[in-house]
């Protein structure tokens, strides 16, 4: 009880971030169900891929294209592992950290206990990274076995239902393995400020607020998704035609 009271500012900035991260989670996920964001826009972009994957012969673009996609996915699960190597390298050293961090200004001063704690937890969020990562990339596999196994062109016992109802499946599968690669991405962003963490309680819930900010506008008010929204009605007018009006 000494220990909670003492720390209970870490404890109240720590339960601040939990509520930060699995609360927009779920918000996302909630609004993205009947608002136009990054996910659900892909996704419809992703079913138009599947479909017109079905029309032609030669599918080594498709399968290139997400072999680049589990790429993406492998370097940052290879990154998480280094990541975790620094942090228990220093959890080894926390007692020498501890008076590093004494000497630079502005920071508010922490036992050693609850210094190893924040490190801890550090941890557990690029370990949460790496299984999100990790399996991104057995999910991009999936689709790779997906497109492999496509109907082709004239199949003639394959009915359009069929082919839609694939089309469908392995948009959906795209999706689920994007979707994992976007929480390991906001682990990276919310692993970012818990450095907050080390500096200031106060500072870190003020970060973590803020990347709640950040990640809702860039998924739900962006630039790049105004434009992939954006469909023109008309045909532009040439430049003549434009001084005239």
């Amino acid at each position: 009880m000494s220990f909670i009271h003492a720390n209970l500012i870490h404890i109240l900035a720590a339960v601040w971030f939990a509520i930060c991260w699995g609360g927009y989670t779920r918000y996302a996920t909630w609004k993205g169900r009947d608002t136009a964001c990054l996910a659900s826009v892909l996704h419809l972009y992703r079913e138009d891929w599947m479909r017109r994957m079905l029309l032609r012969d030669n599918r080594i673009a498709d399968a290139s294209v997400v072999g680049n996609l589990e790429r993406n996915a492998s370097f940052f699960a290879s990154s998480t592992l280094i990541i975790l190597a620094g942090i228990l390298t220093v959890l080894g050293a926390s007692e020498r950290a501890v008076s590093l961090l004494a000497d630079i200004p502005m920071v508010q001063q922490a036992s050693q206990g609850m210094s190893e704690i924040k490190l801890l937890c550090l941890a557990m969020v690029f370990v949460y990274a790496f299984f999100t990562f990790s399996w991104c990339m057995r999910q991009y596999n999936f689709a790779a076995i997906l497109i492999g196994s496509a109907p082709m062109v004239g199949e003639r016992h394959v009915s359009e239902q069929e082919r839609k109802a694939f089309a469908a499946r392995a948009a959906r599968v795209i999706s689920m393995a994007a979707n994992q690669f976007n929480f390991g991405l906001r682990s990276y962003y919310f692993g970012m400020t818990m450095l907050a963490w080390f500096v200031s309680p106060w500072l870190f819930m003020l970060m973590s607020t803020g990347v709640v900010l950040v990640l809702y506008r860039r998924e739900f008010h962006s630039d790049v998704l105004d434009v992939m929204v954006y469909t023109p009605t008309e045909a532009p007018l040439p430049e003549a035609n434009k001084e005239a009006a």
